[in-house]
């Protein structure tokens, strides 16, 4: 089986950083150049033949929310002709429901939403798109001191082992049962996000059936810390800070991280609605430039430092810029009583196509939608990820900014255990490795014998008639 290289000593750390994004192109070094948002920098003269101008977007205090706040504070989207407001809510609910009534033009969003918007999943079916990802990876699987101890004791080995696997939890689940206790509680923060997928993925692979075994819950990233220490639930899975917080607060251990789950798995989109794309089609692939520009310029290691003094503001996450630094700066801390831990790649903002929509990505959560009975009618997988994720948007986008981007829409996930290079784009693209941390391969041309390859999964369609309509 393959496993992700470990992470580095400490001592090695930005210097790890400072390499990984030094891999970043020569036209995104150009771009990170911060303009001065006088009128002089206005694209192509500024506002003109932009449908829109007055923009709200909105934001969930996570630190994955910076490409927009970096856009609007470093001045892009005012280069592009565009004045935007930056609304932070309290829920991803919150973003969905403004997003879908038009109280917000478009959102910070998880990478299963604009598929669950359009599907109807949760909420009136309202047909959402994506042509920008925001980033990679940036979750972490947290868990109280108390359950930790309880793993530790129950496989000591399986616990020293990084990426720690739910092996222990599953002993101490199994522990439980025969005692006759209640199942534990853990969080994750909406039904069709990175995170309840990773939490399931991770338990899953030690057979760990999350519907059965434990019970999972909803909270907004910035309650889980709360109720952690209040003792409502054992753990969580969530988006920065929120993990290191709690680690820093010693009262919990970070038992794995979501690029160790999967190297360089998607996580946050920007989204909007199918009608707003149609109504302003200038203003969003204004919006798209912006961001880019951005993305790119956050994700130079000398730009970190002032990424997390924007982000870390009480506007935007309201976290202590101490806890905002670990991560956003190449690093990670397991628990309280460890030294500080090299991961250069737990933020990737720009490089390796981060920011490009990826239809094998769209099509891969839907896969855990099936996977988890979230959809019980059959679809055209690879019909619904094309609808709703847009790499043609993106690439226009791109190119108006000399920005390589993939010429494919589809890519395997799980064969590469380094650095390698795209080279069916535009230019040739640097990329980080993808593996799985239990070995498993995702070909987004095997669809269906890539959903009958898991062990645990609570499928509420039949698989056959699923399979007529993707072969």
């Amino acid at each position: 089986m393959n496993q992700p290289v470990p992470p580095l000593p400490i001592d090695t750390s930005k210097r790890d950083f400072m390499k990984k994004t030094a891999t970043l192109s020569a036209a995104a070094a150009l771009l990170a150049r911060v303009p001065s948002g006088g009128a002089n920098d206005a694209w192509a003269g500024g506002s003109e033949g932009l449908e829109k101008t007055e923009l709200g977007f909105g934001i969930i205090p996570l630190t994955d929310c910076a490409p927009i706040v970096v856009a609007h504070e470093k001045g892009y989207f005012k280069k592009h002709g565009l004045n935007v407001t930056i609304s932070r809510e309290a829920s991803w609910a919150n973003i969905r429901d403004k997003v879908a009534i038009g109280a917000l033009d478009g959102a910070h969003m998880l990478a299963g939403m604009p598929i669950a918007a359009t599907l109807g999943l949760g909420a009136p079916a309202k047909p959402t798109l994506t042509a920008f990802s925001m980033d990679l990876n940036g979750n972490g699987i947290t868990v109280c001191n108390e359950l930790y101890e309880r793993m530790a004791q129950a496989d000591p080995a399986a616990m020293k082992h990084r990426p720690t696997t739910a092996v222990a939890l599953k002993k101490v689940i199994e522990a439980d049962q025969k005692a006759g206790r209640e199942p534990m509680t853990f969080a994750m923060v909406y039904p069709v996000s990175t995170h309840n997928y990773q939490l399931r993925y991770w338990m899953a692979a030690a057979g760990i059936d999350p519907d059965r075994d434990v019970r999972l819950i909803v909270i907004p990233p910035p309650q889980m810390v709360a109720n952690l220490q209040s003792r409502n639930i054992v753990g969580y899975c969530v988006g920065e800070p929120w993990s290191q917080r709690a680690v820093e607060m010693g009262i919990g251990k970070s038992v794995v991280t979501s690029y160790e789950i999967w190297n360089n798995g998607p996580e946050k989109v920007f989204g909007v609605t199918q009608e707003w794309a149609d109504k302003h089609p200038n203003t969003h692939m204004a919006v798209l430039r912006a961001l880019i520009e951005a993305a790119a310029w956050a994700d130079q290691a000398e730009n970190r430092q002032e990424v997390v003094r924007l982000i870390a503001a009480k506007s935007y996450v309201n976290a202590p810029v101490e806890v905002v630094d670990h991560s956003m700066t190449g690093t990670w801390r397991y628990s309280r009583d460890e030294g500080m831990t090299s991961l250069p790649d737990f933020n990737v903002f720009h490089r390796y196509a981060a920011n490009f929509p990826w239809e094998s990505h769209a099509a891969w959560f839907i896969t855990q939608m099936v996977r988890w009975g979230q959809l019980d009618a059959p679809l055209d997988i690879c019909k619904t990820a094309a609808r709703v994720y847009r790499p043609d948007l993106y690439r226009e986008a791109a190119r108006a900014l000399g920005v390589a981007a993939p010429s494919g829409n589809w890519k395997a996930e799980g064969i590469h255990p380094g650095p390698w290079t795209l080279k069916q784009a535009s230019s040739p693209i640097p990329m980080g490795p993808d593996l799985f941390f239990d070995g498993m391969k995702y070909d987004p041309a095997h669809l269906m014998a890539y959903l009958r390859g898991f062990k645990v999964a609570n499928l509420k369609m039949d698989l056959h008639k699923l399979a007529k309509l993707n072969k």
